[in-house]
């Protein structure tokens, strides 16, 4: 991740720079990323923060391993030599507890305060009313989500240089259907010329693309 400067102007977009996407679709952030982006210099200093965060986890009777999950990795302290560092997987209800429990003084920490509660909330609406949504509902849902995805991943190669699309996209096709191109999922399919493949998958079907769009941006 690149320096974070105390000057630079914070938004909302900020938190989600950093939010990570693990292969089940779950989302989460590193504690070591959210420690730079709230400013804190130390790590001794923030895993106390974390400390404070986890109890007020515990006081709510929810699981802190659910939401704290360990993530040691190595880095590079010299020549060839590398040292293991404690990090965390945090969900987005720990991030919340941790803007809460950090330097509230600190514009950034208010301003994750505000996010975490509304995304949380917002997460908490959205999973109710999935869950309640019919097979072809959740379709629909997961159908306009994967064209959003789409299209913002056009912008991105297009950014990055991509100049043929198709075989861009088929390289993509071929990852997530074990070699299988556009054209072999159509016909394995049974589609007509033209017809739309996103408009012929399940909800699951959908997630998985998803998915595979949002790390390949």
């Amino acid at each position: 991740m690149k320096k974070l400067e105390k000057t630079k102007q914070y938004d909302n977009k900020t938190f989600e720079s950093i939010k990570h996407v693990d292969e089940k679709g779950n989302e989460y952030w590193l504690a070591r990323e959210l420690q730079e982006v709230l400013q804190y210099t130390e790590w001794r200093k923030f895993e106390n923060v974390i400390k404070k965060a986890k109890k007020s986890c515990e006081n709510s009777d929810m699981s802190v391993t659910n939401h704290f999950g360990g993530a040691a990795k190595m880095v590079e302290i010299g020549y060839n030599v590398k040292k293991s560092i404690q990090d965390y997987k945090l969900t987005r209800y720990a991030c919340y507890l941790i803007a809460q429990n950090a330097d509230s003084r600190k514009k950034v920490v208010a301003l994750a305060q505000t996010y975490f509660a509304v995304q949380t909330r917002k997460q908490e609406i959205c999973e109710k009313e999935y869950s309640s949504l019919t097979e072809e509902e959740k379709r629909f849902y997961q159908r306009n989500l994967t064209k959003k995805g789409n299209y913002s991943l056009n912008q991105t190669a297009k950014n990055a240089g991509v100049k043929n699309f198709d075989q861009f996209h088929n390289s993509g096709d071929k990852g997530l259907y074990h070699g299988e191109t556009a054209d072999d999922i159509a016909k394995r399919k049974g589609l007509r010329y033209r017809e739309d493949i996103l408009d012929n998958m399940g909800s699951d079907e959908l997630i998985a693309n998803l998915f595979r769009i949002s790390q390949t941006e």
